[in-house]
């Protein structure tokens, strides 16, 4: 579809409510809280509040894979931030990150609360306090912080740039499409041409690299964002599709991409995670009371 008329900017911008999409009432041109409300505390060092996102779980899968390595002071309480419902708006979680995206970790394990945002900034955060999934070596250091850079300014032009226009804007029209979809498949070949040269996207060894980008475009090549699979012909790229598969095998991805969850199969969510046993003891009468 080519979109025929044109569009000229007015001298000055105003902000049009009606004019963003599926996700309008979460977007607007201001900071700071809309209400008062204080987030919740629960009993482990480090309280996450977050959602089943992308960008969250990142996070939370990194904890969940701190716990399997033995990382007992990795506890967490994964609350759920419902941005469909702002409450990312909250007084609360504003002082937690005053940007109003999730995800947002206190760490609590200290004689002071350190907060900590922004999903690249958690990742380092924890790999550093626990010594782990970050090399130390200068030269791997150098090149997992590079990919993990990587992701955090390509995800933009996945997520904001081709996941709104081609999914989620009100009209669909082109420009933008052809725009954002020629980044995605460039993007994609940046990642299937490395990783046809190595097991993991920083070299040989599992690290917060692939925990920050598996989220997107692991998603993306098995058709779980955007339903963009067939449009993008993912299949072409091989070997971002095996890295894929080898991730999602891991125990800890699988339990990191339930917490925080509110969509999908309703056996794939874990909505709050205050403790290990709560994977087990989950069942439908528990999700749909925390629904």
């Amino acid at each position: 579809m080519t979109d025929t008329s044109e569009y000229v900017p007015p001298k000055i911008w105003t902000w049009d409510k009606e004019s963003g999409g599926r996700f309008a009432n979460i977007n607007r041109p201001v900071a700071g809280p809309t209400h008062d409300k204080d987030l919740p505390v629960g009993k482990h060092p480090l309280q996450l509040y977050s959602l089943g996102t992308p960008n969250g779980v990142k996070v939370t899968v990194m904890l969940e894979e701190l716990l399997a390595a033995g990382h007992s002071g990795a506890e967490y309480d994964a609350w759920l931030i419902n941005i469909g419902e702002g409450d990312q708006f909250s007084s609360g979680f504003v002082g937690a990150n005053p940007n109003s995206k999730i995800p947002a970790l206190i760490d609590r394990s200290g004689p002071e609360p350190i907060r900590v945002f922004e999903s690249g900034a958690i990742l380092i955060h924890l790999a550093e306090k626990f010594g782990a999934f970050l090399p130390t070596d200068t030269a791997k250091r150098a090149e997992t912080l590079s990919w993990l850079m990587w992701q955090m300014g390509s995800a933009p032009f996945l997520g904001g740039g081709f996941g709104h226009f081609y999914a989620y804007a009100p009209t669909k029209q082109e420009y933008p499409i052809n725009r954002y979809a020629m980044e995605v498949k460039r993007q994609l070949d940046v990642l299937d041409r490395r990783l046809a040269e190595s097991e993991f996207i920083a070299g040989g060894d599992y690290t917060i690299a692939d925990m920050a980008i598996w989220p997107w475009y692991g998603a993306l090549v098995k058709g779980l964002v955007y339903d963009a699979g067939e449009f993008l012909q993912v299949q072409e790229y091989k070997n971002v599709l095996r890295w894929t598969d080898q991730l999602a095998a891991r125990p800890a991805v699988k339990r990191g991409r339930m917490v925080n969850r509110l969509t999908g199969d309703p056996a794939s969510q874990l909505r709050e995670r205050h403790d290990a046993s709560d994977f087990e003891l989950r069942t439908q009468d528990k999700l749909e009371a925390a629904g």
